[in-house]
């Protein structure tokens, strides 16, 4: 049974003419004329173009449009003249036909010459164009190109109507401030006319975008609903599986693009090769269908549908409330921590969220600010540019009347300006919980609250902290997106030689001036004998594991807390506790690595680039991991990874390059040779560890295995041979043969080659993997022979008595930190 939505295929399934198509050629020249009956048909087959009625229309009640070509029931993705149907009297001899004139432009007439409809194609004078041809590409797109340098004059694409296509752009020209690349639904089944509902980015606001409806006939228009604000991602993938009886083949991914310049911001999206066809649809009853096209049931399936619930809509929770699902399986609205509904809970009961949620308690210009994770922000930000976190915190404190802030890092987009800097003022409006599983990306929003903050001795350096530690600390345990956080862990450390450093960690001091002790700034510290209590006095039921550096706790009551103890010589620090363990634990059981399937592991490989990204260049300062390996990548509930244990990193200054240790501290196997052999390491000793974690990842093998590679001294050498012979894909783990895109194996088997290179310089930064991984290419280098030195080689620097090292591998520590 197919949902509401797919109802939809009642606006765009019609039937043609039954009249013989006397055309099939995929272009108009000048002279030629295109009338009903015929038909131009893109090179490659996907798409024709000619005359069609709507279904349920008298069949003289003709429109000219695009539709698929290739699939039995016509779907139709684009109108030339929406407001009026061609009117052919039966009885004309005439027909209507589009012709493509002398000065370049196509013109839709009817039977008695009345044109309906025409490009605007305008040509200099002395241009001397009067030979341009029209062409219907295999993209679906109409372009009129000059002859004979085949100069575009004008294309479909910058015209939707109610389909958004792979290859369009949805966005807004800074240059007029107008947004009007939009497409508009049809006013019903079988009126193509424009209907009351648009989609497109927001002109005012464009780092989002919005669904507007006109009510009634208005010449003006309201929010419908509104999406996330976009994080600064260049291009985000979402791997679509339509699921059973949707045939071979209907697992897809969909790539979306976000261009950012000076001059214009626009969104786009391309899908997989071999996918079935794929578009975005605004419906005239109000939802934006993501439809693709399943062989099996002959029907196009949502994959996915905005508003995703009823209390999505625009502001349904009125101020300072929020939609999202709380209790049960029931997505509705509730307030924010420190907020109650505004009309008492007697509204809210009878399901009316309109006027919102109030503050118990007031705040005062003094008072700090509240973290709230997982948040589609508010509508109404202000964009403030060229700030850094710490500076849009302070900017917002400063500011009495700044009631909450976010920030991101817009690094991977074109425009000069890298920082997203946002502040609002007044009530917030129109926001959401986001869930990870629908793949966006929610936000933390920093909310003014009463009593955070009050009292501070050290003012705005207190206030910084927890940018600060967003930046160095936070980041690095929860790296790619804030997941709902259900449970901590705790981390004990011991020894006199890591009191110094843990004072160190927390503390701020460098370019923020003299530094502040630990004890003396906003941060959640936690009595020590709470945590006694709450861990059974460290008891070992209650221990989760044991590492390098201490034992780990689960603390069953600290929900969303980061914090820390320090009491006498014992310094603890709090973590969020995740769920699924880490990822050697289910990629190398042989009992639990099918759930692993190829859409989770690329999704686990792509997230783990993300968080080395991060420490490597997005973050304010340098982080190199130094010990990157599947044991320290922890996955929660919904599998996203998380890169821990940063135990044995290092930070690095402005401009600084590598740096040369002594002492060797890293897992066997993770190294890269240059670390190894010589102490020297730098972002491209944690790309080395990337690229072997990669290979461990696609065969399911451990890097020191000797299951099926007893001739080869490591898995990477191993997957080197095969490479060069043409037979890369039989290392891929028999798990998920079945349920792999083949294409993306083999790009990651060859980025994962290009990252362990025995010559440092020649692997890529970990900004070109990720871009590699979103992006694909076809143009990536022949991989180098990996390096490989033997264990008995490296001098080894044995751990304390009381170190547990992971059963597979030898890890080479110390206890000092950094």
């Amino acid at each position: 049974m197919e949902c509401a939505g797919c109802t939809e295929a009642a606006i765009l399934l019609f039937l043609l003419l039954a009249l013989p198509l006397c055309s099939s050629d995929d272009r108009l020249a000048v002279g030629k004329t295109l009338s009903p009956g015929e038909t131009l048909v893109s090179d490659g087959g996907a798409f024709a173009m000619g005359f069609f009625s709507p279904f349920n229309s008298t069949p003289n009640k003709l429109y000219l449009g695009i539709w698929y070509n290739n699939i039995p029931k016509l779907t139709v993705v684009w109108v030339a003249d929406q407001v009026a149907p061609i009117t052919d009297h039966p009885s004309s001899s005439s027909k209507s036909k589009l012709t493509m004139s002398n000065d370049s432009n196509l013109i839709l007439s009817d039977s008695t010459g009345r044109v309906l409809w025409s490009t605007n194609v305008t040509i200099a004078a002395g241009g001397g164009v009067n030979n341009s041809v029209a062409v219907l590409v295999n993209s679906g797109n109409l372009v009129i190109r000059s002859s004979p340098d085949g100069t575009p004059l004008w294309q479909m694409f910058d015209h939707p109507s109610s389909v958004f296509m792979a290859g369009m752009k949805l966005g807004v020209d800074f240059r007029t401030r107008s947004g009007n690349m939009r497409i508009v639904s049809w006013t019903g089944a079988g009126d193509p006319s424009p209907g009351r509902f648009s989609f497109g980015v927001d002109p005012e606001r464009p780092l989002q975008a919005k669904i507007w409806v006109n009510d009634n006939g208005s010449s003006s228009s309201r929010v419908h609903w509104r999406s996330s604000m976009w994080t600064g991602y260049m291009v985000d993938s979402n791997y679509q599986n339509q699921g059973a009886g949707a045939g071979a083949g209907a697992s897809s991914a969909i790539y979306i693009a976000v261009v950012y310049t000076d001059d214009e911001i626009y969104a786009s999206f391309t899908i997989s090769v071999g996918a079935p066809p794929m578009h975005y649809l605004m419906s005239y009853s109000g939802e934006l269908f993501l439809q693709s096209w399943s062989n099996d049931s002959s029907s196009w399936v949502t994959n996915a549908v905005y508003p995703r619930r009823n209390c999505s809509l625009f502001n349904n929770c009125g101020a300072f409330g929020y939609c999202g699902n709380v209790t049960g399986d029931v997505s509705t609205c509730h307030c924010l921590d420190g907020f109650e509904p505004a009309s008492g809970g007697d509204s809210w009961r009878r399901g009316d969220f309109s006027m919102g949620c109030r503050r118990k308690e007031e705040v005062r210009c003094d008072d700090g600010f509240a973290a709230f994770p997982d948040m589609k922000l508010p509508d109404g930000y202000t964009l403030v540019g060229n700030m850094d976190a710490g500076e849009c915190a302070a900017a917002c404190r400063r500011n009495c009347s700044c009631v909450a802030y976010a920030y991101a890092t817009v690094s991977s987009s074109t425009k000069r300006d890298s920082t997203r800097c946002l502040i609002w003022g007044g009530e917030l409006l129109d926001m959401e919980k986001v869930e990870q599983s629908w793949g966006d990306l929610g936000e933390t929003l920093y909310l003014r609250m009463a009593g955070a903050g009050r009292g501070s001795k050290t003012g705005a350096m207190k206030f910084a902290l927890p940018i600060v530690l967003a930046s160095i600390i936070i980041p690095t345990c929860i790296l790619i997106c804030v997941p709902k956080l259900k449970e901590e862990m705790i981390v004990k450390y011991v020894g006199k030689n890591n009191k110094k450093r843990a004072m160190r960690v927390l503390s701020i001091s460098g370019e923020f001036g003299k530094e502040i002790p630990a004890q003396d700034l906003d941060f959640p510290f936690v009595q020590y004998d709470e945590i006694v209590t709450a861990t059974d006095n460290f008891s070992e039921a209650s221990m989760i594991g044991k590492g390098g550096f201490g034992k780990v706790y689960k603390h069953r009551n600290l929900v969303r807390l980061v914090g820390c103890s320090i009491e006498g010589d014992e310094k603890l620090l709090i973590y969020e506790y995740m769920a699924n363990k880490s990822l050697d634990a289910s990629l190398f059981d042989s009992k639990r690595k099918s759930a692993l399937d190829w859409s989770m592991r690329f999704k686990i490989i792509k997230g783990v680039a993300r968080g080395l990204l991060y420490l490597h260049q997005d973050s304010r300062l340098t982080v190199i991991h130094r010990d990157l390996k599947a044991s320290n990548i922890l996955l929660d509930t919904e599998m996203n990874p998380k890169i821990s244990d940063f135990g044995m990193a290092r930070i690095f200054g402005d401009n600084q390059q590598n740096e040369i240790t002594r002492r060797v501290v890293g897992t066997y196997g993770y190294m890269a040779p240059e670390y190894a052999m010589g102490g020297i390491f730098s972002m491209k000793s944690d790309v080395y560890s990337f690229g072997v974690l990669l290979l461990e990842i696609i065969s399911g093998s451990r890097i020191s295995s000797s299951d099926f590679i007893e001739e080869f001294p490591n898995l990477s050498i191993y997957a080197w041979n095969l490479w060069n012979e043409g037979k890369a894909k039989n290392m891929i783990d028999s798990s998920i043969v079945a349920s792999c895109l083949l294409d993306e194996v083999m790009l990651c088997i060859h980025v994962g080659l290009l990252c362990v290179q025995e010559n440092l310089n020649d692997r890529p930064l970990m900004s070109s993997v990720m871009l590699i991984l979103e992006n694909g290419s076809n143009s990536l280098p022949s991989p180098n022979r990996p390096a490989y030195f033997a264990q008995k080689d490296i001098e080894i620097v044995q751990p304390r008595d009381d170190t547990q090292n992971s059963n597979n591998t030898v890890t080479l520590t110390v206890m000092e930190g950094r």
